[in-house]
C-alpha cells in the first residue's frame, strides 16, 4: 500500500496537541453528544488516564455531564463514587477508596491518575453542594463490567441486611446456590454448562425483585440503584461464565451487552437530559462494526450505543501511541511489569501518525466519503502484554467508521499503580 497519500492528509488536517487548552476542540466536536466514549490503547498507559480525565473535567464543566461510566466493576467503583460525592460514611480519601480494587488487574482503576481525578471530582461536587438546590448535580463514578459476581452478591446481601428488606431471602437463596463453587466463575460455569446446576433462576428473580422495588417507588435512591445494578451483574456474570466455558465469542457479547445495559439504566436514573463520559478500552468503544470483529460475529459497547441511541447522539474518540512503556504482566494473574511499547509497525495506522509528524495530535473524521475509511493495522494492548509478538497486536480497522476523533501521544509511559494487596 502506497502510505504516502494518507500521511499528507493527516498532515492536512491534524491540530497539534500542545496543551490541555488543545483538548477543547475535542469537547467541541463533541456538540450535543449524549455520549461520549473515551478510549485507550492499553489499560496501562499514563496519558491514556491523563488525557480522558482532563477532557471529562472540561464536558463536565462545559456541557454538564452527569456521571463517567468506566470498565470496572460496579461494588469498587461504587465506593469511589461514594467517595467523591462525599457521602456520609464514604472512605477518608481517594486512596483508601481505591483500595476497594483489589481484583487483579487492579491497576487499572487504583493508581495515581485516578487519586488525582477522583479529587478534582469531589472538589467539584463539594463546590456544587454549596449553589442553590436545583442548579448543580452529584457527578457520579460507576462501573459497568460484569466480572463481580461475588462482589456484587456480598453487596447486596450487605445492604439488604442493613435496611431489613423482605428481598433479603430471594438474596440468600441467590447468593448460596453459587456456594459451592469457592468464588471460582470457571467452575461454576462448567457446573452450569455441562451439569445443569444452573443458578438462573435465583439470580434472575432477585432482580426482578429489587427492579419491581425501585420502580415501584419504594425506595428510589442511589443505594436501591446500586442493589439493582449488583442484581444485574448477577444475572449476566452468571451467564457469562455459563458461555465462557463453551469457547466462542459469546461470552464477550454477553460482556458488552451487559455493560450497555448498564449504562442504559444508569441513564434512565439520573433522568432526562443525562449525559455520559464512558472510559472503556478501544475494543469496547470502536465501533465493531469497522473491525474484523464483525466477522466473527462480536459487538460491542461502541456499535451497541450507536444503534440503539442513533449515531448522533454518541461521540467516540480512540486513543493510540507510536512507542513507549506500559503496565502490564505476562500472563492473567501474574506480576506487574513496566514493559518497553515498541515502535509501532511500518504500514499501521501509528505509524502513519508518526510519520506525519512526531508529535501529539488529534485528528477528527469525516464519516463514509473519508479517506481513512480504508483498513488500517490499528494497535491494541491488553493487561496481558508480550511485546515480541507484535504482529498479533494489531486490530484491522476502518478508522473514519470506528471512531468520531482520535488523539495520538507518540511517546506515552507507564500508568503508575498504587502499591496493595489483589487477588486473581
Amino acid at each position: 500500500m502506497n502510505v504516502t497519500p494518507y500521511i499528507e492528509e493527516i498532515r492536512r488536517r491534524e491540530i497539534r496537541f500542545d496543551s490541555y487548552d488543545d483538548l477543547d476542540a475535542i469537547v467541541e466536536a463533541a456538540g450535543d453528544a449524549d455520549y461520549v466514549l473515551l478510549g485507550e490503547a492499553s489499560h496501562g498507559t499514563s496519558e491514556f488516564y491523563t488525557i480522558r480525565a482532563e477532557l471529562s473535567r472540561r464536558l463536565i464543566e462545559k456541557k454538564g455531564f452527569s456521571f463517567l461510566a468506566v470498565e470496572g466493576d460496579w461494588p469498587s467503583c461504587y465506593t469511589l463514587n461514594r467517595y467523591v460525592k462525599n457521602d456520609p460514611g464514604a472512605a477518608p480519601d481517594a486512596r483508601e477508596a481505591q483500595y476497594s480494587f483489589n481484583r487483579w488487574p487492579a491497576w487499572m482503576w487504583a493508581n495515581r491518575e485516578i487519586t488525582e481525578f477522583a479529587e478534582w471530582l469531589k472538589s467539584h461536587n463539594a463546590a456544587g453542594s454549596l449553589k442553590p438546590a436545583g442548579t448543580q448535580h452529584q457527578v457520579g463514578f460507576y462501573g459497568l463490567d460484569v466480572y463481580s459476581l461475588w462482589e456484587s452478591m456480598e453487596a447486596v446481601l450487605q445492604h439488604l441486611k442493613e435496611t431489613g428488606s423482605p428481598e433479603l431471602e430471594t438474596a440468600k437463596k441467590a447468593f448460596s446456590c453459587f456456594d459451592p463453587y469457592g468464588r471460582e466463575g470457571q467452575s461454576y460455569g462448567v457446573a452450569a454448562a455441562f451439569l445443569s446446576e444452573s443458578c438462573e433462576e435465583e439470580v434472575v428473580k432477585l432482580l426482578h425483585e429489587l427492579h419491581a422495588k425501585r420502580s415501584s417507588g419504594a425506595q428510589g435512591s442511589e443505594a436501591a440503584l446500586s442493589d439493582e445494578i449488583n442484581a444485574l451483574v448477577a444475572v449476566n456474570a452468571e451467564k457469562y461464565y455459563r458461555t465462557m466455558v463453551r469457547g466462542g465469542n459469546e461470552s464477550w457479547n454477553v460482556r458488552d451487552r451487559h455493560m450497555t445495559e448498564t449504562l442504559d439504566r444508569l441513564m434512565k436514573f439520573h433522568g432526562q437530559g443525562a449525559k455520559a463520559i464512558i472510559w472503556e478500552h478501544n475494543t469496547h468503544i470502536g465501533d465493531a462494526r469497522a473491525t474484523d470483529m464483525a466477522d466473527d460475529g462480536m459487538v460491542n459497547v461502541g456499535q451497541l450505543v450507536r444503534e440503539q441511541q442513533g449515531r448522533e447522539r454518541v461521540f467516540a474518540v480512540g486513543f493510540g501511541t507510536h512507542r513507549g512503556t506500559v503496565i502490564a504482566a505476562d500472563d492473567w494473574g501474574g506480576e506487574v511489569q513496566v514493559k518497553q511499547v515498541p515502535k509501532a509497525m511500518k504500514g499501521s495506522w501509528e505509524d502513519l501518525m508518526h510519520q506525519a509528524g512526531p508529535y501529539d495530535k488529534m485528528l477528527f473524521f469525516q464519516g463514509k466519503n473519508d479517506l481513512f475509511m480504508d483498513t488500517f493495522g490499528h494497535r491494541a494492548i491488553g493487561v496481558v502484554y508480550h511485546p515480541q509478538y507484535e504482529r498479533g497486536n494489531y486490530v484491522p480497522s476502518l478508522m473514519a467508521f470506528r471512531y468520531d476523533a482520535f488523539i495520538y501521544v507518540d511517546e506515552s509511559k507507564a500508568l503508575e499503580p498504587l502499591e496493595q494487596e489483589v487477588y486473581v
